[in-house]
């Protein structure tokens, strides 16, 4: 087999007491990434920095593995896919493991919590890794909470990120908005408006406070049935493009001699910001 080591920090969280006798040092090559991995996205810059150090001071805490082949061995990541890709790119053969025995539900719920632990996950790959425990093995919100020490409506309101459309699930997944502007565009019913307010977002820097403000104004706007009856159809379409345009309440009037198109501000700073978009100054 491979000489032995000493439990590294950290591993007791994931490792219950007496397991932790025998940690091995395998090939490298002998080792696959975790199907169940959570974590889809991984910050070269932080890769880089931990595979320097790894060459300066060598991988100082074990990976999680399961064995998968006997003759030869194989084994499979439960936890420490990160540290197990920077050793590689640090040119490490070997690598010191601890080897346990866990059923597929296992090495998804020990490889979310570590990286819960770690703060790894940006929001959607956590609340995507929730859904799949949920999908796949049958558990409730209640259940998955107790499995990865959370509250069950941090699971709950975690999964409600999954229902905004893929394009804001990708801003937020990149870090072009935060958890909080997602959450702000979940009080909005329509995806359209939500797409809209995203807009503004990346183009006026809203903060998540005035994100909240715009989506309450938003969520009482309802279609004005009788008014928009009676305006000519292409009228009554525009006073809608006109609102989605601008982000704000716009009412349009329409007689023979003409009309009037009235828009709503409720500070000055949205007043800036309208005479911005309507100018086209910066």
């Amino acid at each position: 087999m491979g000489r032995k080591f000493g439990l590294g920090k950290g591993l007791e969280a994931l490792l219950p007491a007496g397991e932790a006798a025998g940690l091995l040092e395998v090939p490298i090559e002998a080792i696959e990434p975790n199907p169940h991995q959570p974590r889809r996205q991984i910050d070269e810059a932080e890769l880089e920095e931990l595979a320097q150090s790894i060459r300066e001071h060598g991988l100082l805490q074990p990976l999680i593995v399961t064995q998968t082949q006997a003759d030869p061995p194989r084994y499979t990541l439960i936890a420490g896919e990160r540290r197990w890709r920077a050793a590689r790119r640090a040119g490490l053969t070997t690598v010191p493991v601890v080897v346990r025995e866990v059923a597929p539900q296992q090495m998804l719920e020990l490889a979310l919590v570590e990286n819960l632990q770690r703060a790894d996950l940006n929001p959607i790959e956590e609340a995507q890794a929730y859904r799949y425990l949920i999908e796949q093995f049958g558990l409730t919100h209640e259940e998955v909470a107790r499995r990865v020490g959370r509250s069950r409506a941090t699971i709950t309101n975690a999964l409600r990120l999954l229902q905004l459309p893929p394009s804001i699930q990708a801003h937020l997944m990149e870090g072009r908005i935060t958890e909080g502007h997602a959450r702000a565009l979940l009080m909005l019913p329509h995806p359209a408006q939500q797409e809209m307010v995203l807009r503004r977002i990346l183009e006026e820097g809203l903060s998540v406070r005035a994100t909240e403000e715009l989506a309450r104004r938003l969520q009482g706007q309802r279609p004005a049935r009788r008014k928009a009856a009676s305006l000519p159809p292409g009228l009554a379409e525009l006073e809608g493009r006109l609102r989605q345009a601008l982000g704000t309440k716009v009412r349009l009037s329409h007689n023979r001699k003409g009309g009037r198109i009235v828009i709503y501000y409720y500070s000055e700073e949205e007043l800036e910001a309208l005479l911005r978009r309507l100018l086209g100054s910066s």
